[in-house]
């Protein structure tokens, strides 16, 4: 059943035994049900395309499905999805997979054959992405399924989505325990040498290759008598050494160039051009003057063309065609595939022969395809390639067309990052198209206003600001004055998702004045509900009040129900109560009823987030998720699950999961995030991030740095300032501590200087690593430093006791920031030094009770050791083991780490002391380790099976020898075994 779509080579395989063995390896254990994902890098014409052909041939051989699809340069204009529609297309032509695609309607939206009823649920991402994995999923169970993706570096961004979705949430995650949903292996290949710094395929490899079940291979040039092998393997007769010679040199191990070189020393001319590209054209030119036009009109048409549509872009009668093509494919210039397509062998032969074609002739080259595609059935699911077409033909007009058309098919298949581009395509061909061949309807304001809500769909707040800027910039002195203000206020909402909060307010103060409050109208008020919002995040909130009230009535009088809705969140916490208090929430959800009646998503998706956040302000965690939980479905059923409000939920329901010390769940979560959400940042990964520090992971905070590149984002600063805060403390460096702990807080201070909450968390965060440098300093005499540093810690204190005591709405904050002011007490007595001071740990542990488990271990940690100092073992003992079960639990490495500093303080591990406490020595992880080091596996092999990176086994068999006092690996073993940390048992299975 070995469905494959594959080139047939002449030229041998050589060398590559090492990948085609890693790469069967693959296949093998994607066969027996784990799924597998390798990325396969290398310099255009290394042998990427050859390898994956001849692994495909193997496994086809073997009875697995293997399904190809190519990823097309098409400029700046994308394809949605193209090389899963190509693959969806192999599927529907083959009788034997009906009934499964039938099953998945996600096939027929794909292929444009689907129904368009216009319901939410068809332009849903995430309903797009799990029907195709759901579909793949269906397959592997029938039979063995390769999924092999070439030239990922041309791919738009909805196939890299949804690749991304596809590895890091979909069938390979959800096969991880095995079975026949998981006979599923995916190849991808790129040309690395095309991966400049800003190059979007960079960011979404970097995520891929940090799941466990991802890989990647890179085809390195091949060796020098690799090379020669193949040089002479191309010919019959022997080859000239000094020709041999001379093509090794040139090709620098790179098959491809070989192959051309070789190729190419028949020609009449004297010499071997210097470039590839000029081999190329010397094989090309050797091609009859028919075959030459027919390979020129298929280079414009893209790596692939079909036979009817290049037939009817060539104008030759079907002999003559056939008799070019024939030439071109003995040359190996073309090859066939199925379906009476063909492909050029390599793109770089394309991209030589399009680049050799006259400007003149490339226009009408384009001309004609662009009238071909429109001239067969018009399908929506060509625009984006009638547009290329059209732009490169100079056919301006039809180009503007198409371009809202495809984006137009982007919006309706749930691309939101395609409809922008299109859109924006439009918009720079706008003025170079007369108005009387403009399209009727929209105009450049409306459109750029489109663009702006498009990119806000696709997560790209910054760019929704500079979109609605550049429409306000389009606004002429005449311009109708409820277009401006909407102008205006978009602006301003747009503001403020990016956190820009004066300019906010000030565009809907610009919005509200334009708009007359009498006679009343629905534009002045959502003006009014806009400049509510931007006041009161300003610190206006007498002005916000006033504001709310008026328009709340004049809502009620026009019936804008939505609006009303709106209003009544802003005034759940301008009026008496805030969303936390019962009256609070009872105003919340009267909105929330009242945007459903309306049909506003956003509206009710604000509502639900506002009822969530106030649940966990509260301290109720589980309604706090289940509120999130909603709000997130009625994202999904829109269609809006990029847009602001789903992201703070998204966060939020994570940040629950950390809280309640559900670990492995928040992790998870965060993986899925970042596979539908990747420009969520610090919404999609943050509690995520918090659990990889606790755990030990040695990148968690060089990925809170990254956080902080590009433009400023709120959420982002935050979760980067907690992880960069934390690290810094758990390493014992003050110095880095409070310097990541103000000028985080000093960035999130919004423009009425009023602190962010999270300042007491950040703070408290900084006063535990001054604590313990204090503590150190006493001890060695240094009065003089311990002054400086006190003196530091008590401006921290200030700003933690200021931040718990004045939360959002002017009230003190709630359970959580109140269990970290205690902490930051605590924190203050041991710097204040004067003693021990248990009754003020146990405040913090009794703090943190609400439902932090983490920060509730934390605590306990610390309040054995002061019962320790205060001579009360048993009690300490009694915390001790409480916080020794929960680290487990939670897997929480450093404070293992930390508790077992405190034993060995106590009571130093010896050869005589019981095993358990000898084990106590290592951490969870470390016996973990310990154990496979035991088994004789690397460290390679050691984060294979515990999915780590090699380099934290590293650092882990690192603490090992350490801790052992062992020279080398063998050594450590030798002296577990000794002290009985490790038995023969458990090193028994391999």
């Amino acid at each position: 059943m070995g469905v494959v779509q594959q080139t047939s080579f002449t030229s041998p395989l050589v060398g590559r035994e090492d990948e085609l063995a890693r790469l069967t390896g693959v296949l093998e254990r994607a066969r027996s049900g784990e799924a597998r994902a390798v990325l396969i890098a290398g310099d255009a014409g290394v042998g990427k395309t050859r390898t994956l052909d001849e692994v495909a041939g193997r496994a086809a051989a073997a009875g697995t499905v293997v399904l190809t699809g190519h990823c097309v340069d098409l400029g700046d204009v994308g394809l949605p999805y193209l090389p899963f529609t190509e693959i969806l297309g192999v599927l529907a032509a083959d009788d034997r997979f009906a009934a499964v695609l039938a099953a998945h309607p996600v096939a027929g939206r794909l292929l444009g054959g689907g129904p368009d009823d216009g319901s939410a649920t068809t332009r849903s991402r995430l309903w797009l992405f799990e029907g195709v994995v759901a579909l793949l999923t269906e397959l592997a169970d029938i039979a063995p399924l390769l999924l092999v993706l070439e030239d990922l570096h041309w791919a738009d961004q909805s196939s890299r989505d949804l690749l991304r979705f596809l590895l890091s949430r979909g069938a390979l995650q959800r096969s991880a325990g095995g079975g026949p949903g998981g006979r599923l292996a995916v190849f991808a290949s790129y040309r690395a040498d095309d991966l400049h710094r800003r190059h979007p395929l960079r960011p979404l490899l970097a995520e891929l290759v940090r799941l466990p079940a991802v890989e990647r291979l890179e085809l390195r040039p091949l060796p020098d008598a690799d090379v020669a092998r193949l040089v002479r393997s191309l010919r019959d007769r022997p080859l000239p050494d000094t020709t041999v010679h001379r093509i090794v040199e040139r090709a620098e191990g790179n098959a491809f160039y070989a192959e051309e070189l070789v190729a190419a020393t028949d020609a009449p001319a004297g010499g071997v051009p210097s470039g590839l590209a000029d081999v190329l054209l010397i094989r090309f030119e050797q091609l009859s003057e028919t075959a030459q036009q027919v390979l020129r009109t298929a280079a414009v048409a893209g790596r692939r063309v079909g036979h009817d549509l290049l037939r009817d872009a060539v104008g030759l009668p079907e002999d003559e065609l056939e008799s070019a093509l024939r030439e071109a494919v003995e040359r190996q210039l073309l090859v066939s595939g199925e379906g009476g397509a063909y492909s050029f062998r390599h793109a770089l032969a394309r991209e030589a022969v399009y680049a050799d074609l006259l400007p003149g002739e490339r226009a009408r080259l384009h001309g004609g395809f662009a009238r071909l595609l429109a001239a067969r059935d018009r399908r929506s699911d060509s625009a984006a390639e009638r547009a290329h077409h059209y732009r490169e033909s100079h056919d301006l007009p039809e180009a503007l067309a198409a371009s809202l058309e495809a984006a137009d098919h982007a919006q309706r298949v749930g691309a939101p990052a395609e409809e922008l581009r299109h859109v924006e395509t439009a918009l720079d061909l706008w003025s170079a198209v007369d108005a009387g061949a403009r399209p009727a309807g929209p105009d450049t304001v409306t459109l750029t206003l489109r663009a702006s809500a498009a990119a806000a769909h696709a997560g790209e707040l910054h760019r929704a600001v500079s979109l609605t800027r550049s429409a306000l910039a389009g606004l002429g002195q005449d311009a109708d004055l409820e277009l401006a203000a909407r102008v205006r206020y978009t602006l301003a909402g747009n503001l403020l998702s990016v956190d820009n909060l004066s300019a906010a307010f000030a565009y809907s103060s610009e919005a509200l004045g334009l708009i007359p409050a009498e006679p009343p109208s629905s534009t002045w008020v959502w003006a009014a509900s806009t400049h509510v919002m931007a006041a009161r995040q300003v610190g206006e909130n007498e002005t916000a009040l006033r504001v709310a009230r008026r328009a709340l009535r004049v809502a009620e009088d026009l019936g804008v129900t939505d609006a009303r809705a709106d209003l009544l969140i802003s005034l759940a916490g301008l009026e008496g109560g805030n969303r936390s208090t019962p009256q609070g929430r009872e105003r919340l959800l009267e909105a929330r009823e009242l945007a459903r009646q309306a049909g506003n998503a956003p509206v009710e998706m604000r509502a639900l987030f506002n009822l969530a956040i106030g649940c966990f302000e509260s301290g109720d965690l589980e309604e706090c998720s289940s509120w999130a939980a909603e709000g997130l479905d009625r994202a999904r059923r829109s269609g809006l699950l990029s847009s602001p409000y789903p992201r703070e939920m998204r966060y939020l329901r994570l940040l629950v999961q950390y809280t309640l010390g559900h670990w492995d769940e928040c992790a998870r979560g965060a993986a899925d995030n970042t596979g539908v959400l990747p420009a969520a940042g610090g919404h999609a990964v943050g509690p995520g991030l918090y659990v990889a520090l606790a755990r030990g992971d040695s990148v968690a905070a060089e990925r809170a740095r990254a956080m902080l590149e590009g433009p400023f984002d709120w959420m982002g600063t935050m979760v980067a300032g907690i992880v960069l805060t934390d690290a810094a403390a758990l390493r014992g460096d003050a110095e880095e501590a409070v310097r990541w702990a103000r000028s985080t807080v000093e960035t999130l201070t919004d423009d009425a200087g009023i602190l962010p909450a999270v300042t007491v968390r950040l703070t408290t965060l900084a006063l535990s690593a001054v604590a313990d440098t204090v503590v150190e300093l006493r001890g060695a005499g240094d009065e003089a430093v311990v002054r400086r540093w006190t003196d530091s810690a008590a401006d921290l204190l200030e700003r933690a006791r200021s931040s718990a005591g004045h939360g959002m709405d002017g009230t003190p904050q709630g359970p959580e920031g109140q269990a970290w002011l205690a902490r930051a007490e605590a924190e203050w007595a041991r710097i204040a030094g004067s003693g021990p001071d248990p009754a003020s740990w146990e405040r913090a542990v009794s703090g943190f009770a609400y439902g932090d488990a983490y920060e509730r271990a934390r605590c306990r940690l610390r309040l054995a050791e002061a019962l320790l100092a205060a001579g009360r073992r048993t009690e300490a003992a009694a915390e001790a083991d409480t916080v020794r079960r929960e680290a487990d639990r939670l897997g929480a490495t450093l404070l293992r780490e930390r508790l077992n500093d405190l034993v060995r303080r106590v009571r130093p591990a010896t050869d005589t002391a019981p095993a358990g406490d000898r084990a106590a020595v290592l951490t969870a992880r470390e016996q973990d380790v310990l154990r496979l080091l035991a088994l004789g596996r690397s460290n390679r092999q050691i984060g294979e099976e515990l999915f780590i990176s090699a380099k934290t086994a590293s650092v882990h068999v690192s603490n090992i020898l350490a801790k052992l006092e062992a020279a080398s690996r063998t050594e450590a073993v030798a002296v577990a075994y000794r002290q009985g940390l490790i038995t023969p048992e458990a090193t028994t299975s391999t």
